[in-house]
Order: C-alpha cells, then sequence, then structure tokens
C-alpha cells in the first residue's frame, strides 16, 4: 500500500500543474454553474445576464486559484503583479466573450437547452484558458521567475 501512495505522490508532483489546473477548473467551473443557477433559476434573472455574472464571479476565483495553486506565482513586484492581473483579465475577457456570445447563439438562436450549452462551452473554454494561462500569463522566463510576454 504504501508503494501505490508513492507513486501516486510522484505522479503528481510529476503532473502537479495539470492536475491542479484541472482541480481549479473543475471548481471555477462549479462556481460557474452554482452562480448561474443562482441568479437564472432562483432569482429569475434573464440566462444572458445570470450567465455574464457567473462569469466574473468565476474568473475572480480562477485567478486567485490559478495565480497560487496551479502556476505558483510568486511574483512580489507591484508593477508585474498589475501586468500580471491585466494579462490573466485579458485573456478570460477574450474567452469571456466566447462563452457569452457562443451560449447567446446556442441557447437564444438555436434553441439548445442552457444546461447544455454551459456544459459544452465549459469545455471549450476551459482549453483556452489554460493555453493562455500557460503561454501568456504565468510563462515562466529562463531564469525560473515569472514574467509577462
Amino acid at each position: 500500500m504504501k508503494n501505490i501512495f508513492e507513486f501516486l505522490k510522484k505522479q503528481y508532483l510529476k503532473y502537479k500543474e495539470i492536475i491542479n489546473y484541472l482541480i481549479f477548473g473543475v471548481l471555477t467551473t462549479i462556481v460557474n454553474f452554482v452562480v448561474y443557477i443562482i441568479f437564472a433559476r432562483l432569482l429569475h434573472t434573464n440566462e444572458t445576464i445570470s450567465n455574464a455574472i457567473a462569469w466574473i464571479i468565476s474568473v475572480l476565483f480562477a485567478y486567485i486559484t490559478n495565480k497560487i495553486y496551479v502556476f505558483d506565482s510568486k511574483e512580489k513586484k507591484l508593477n508585474k503583479i498589475i501586468k500580471e492581473i491585466i494579462a490573466f483579465f485579458g485573456c478570460r475577457a477574450f474567452s469571456g466573450a466566447v462563452d457569452i456570445g457562443s451560449f447567446y447563439l446556442l441557447v437564444n438562436k438555436m434553441g439548445v437547452n442552457d444546461i447544455i450549452s454551459k456544459v459544452l462551452i465549459a469545455i471549450l473554454v476551459v482549453i483556452l484558458n489554460y493555453i493562455f494561462s500557460k503561454l501568456l500569463i504565468f510563462k515562466k522566463s529562463n531564469n525560473k521567475t515569472n514574467e509577462i510576454g
């Protein structure tokens, strides 16, 4: 049994970034869905507005968890942190526009169920966000410190 735990620990450490991204991506998606359901179903807010509110709250959650737990950004210089935040929110704004626009098209123009639409769009958005975070926002420089583009 000890060997299994050692093996799992070794695999986790080897793939820590991807595993943590998937874990916090799932949690971010859960935050998004819960907020959406609260606004759309419990508070009877328009679906597109509910989706936008859910996106904003989930992006705030994602920034904090990605910075700390996924990409281990240790940046302490204020100007670099501001650049990191701007890059993160800029990329998420793009993927958020894809999310909101796709949701509107699927639900309002094509008549696809809102929950099914959110699931399909979530898959696309998670992939886009990982690529942006890995390659643009929290990219590591050669000296192992984080830098923006």
